[in-house]
């Protein structure tokens, strides 16, 4: 079964950046849609970024547009999120999720939470001064 881990996370000041990973472990990312999904305390879960197996497809909640970029190298299996000019309102713990699918559209709700699974552990994200 697919299994994925997030890295990247840490504490960073108002405008900085930080790179996320999501690794695939045990099997290949091909052929899996991966989104990105963060959850602040007492908020929750939303979807913030997705790219389709291929990566010819992405998209991005209008809060983070413009400021995170999604990407993926399918040789490394790895999918990531930079994240540009962070404020304190990005300050969650930020997940990533599979989707099996070979579209190159993306024709699910990306956002939806129950659009996805497996789904790794998480990486905490903090922004402040």
């Amino acid at each position: 079964q697919l299994q994925l881990v997030e890295s990247g996370g840490g504490l960073v000041q108002p405008g900085g950046s930080l790179r996320l990973s999501c690794a695939a472990s045990v099997l290949s990312l091909d052929g899996y849609a991966i989104g990105w999904f963060r959850q602040a305390p007492g908020k929750e879960r939303e979807g913030v970024s997705c790219i389709t197996t291929r990566g010819d497809t992405t998209i991005y909640t209008s809060s983070v547009q413009g400021r995170f970029t999604i990407s993926r190298d399918n040789a490394k299996n790895t999918v990531y999120l930079q994240m540009n000019s962070l404020k304190p309102e990005d300050t969650a713990v930020y997940y990533c999720a599979a989707r099996y699918t070979s579209s190159s559209i993306i024709n699910w709700g990306p956002f939806g939470v129950q659009n996805y699974g497996p789904w790794g552990q998480g990486t905490q994200v903090t922004i402040s001064s």
